[in-house]
């Protein structure tokens, strides 16, 4: 079982954005909201999202935690 670690919110949207098809649509403030083929997430845009937003994120995602910490 791969473990996730604490990354930062433009990590996480980077990571989404480039290696899982994920797109920008906006931002508001410190969220921003990722959709790809009609699943869409939400990324708060923080210094360090803590281990269970992270988790949050993915499960929103539909990626898996496994997939998402081979590129952390």
């Amino acid at each position: 079982m791969s473990r996730l670690r604490k990354v930062s919110g433009e990590y996480c949207v980077k990571v989404l954005c480039n290696r899982f098809g994920f797109r920008v649509v906006r931002q508001r403030g410190s969220h921003i909201v990722l959709k790809k083929d009609g699943v869409g997430t939400v990324v708060p845009n923080h210094r360090e999202l803590k281990i269970g937003t992270l988790k949050g994120v993915l499960e929103l995602a539909k990626v898996s935690e496994a997939d998402f910490a081979r590129y952390c």
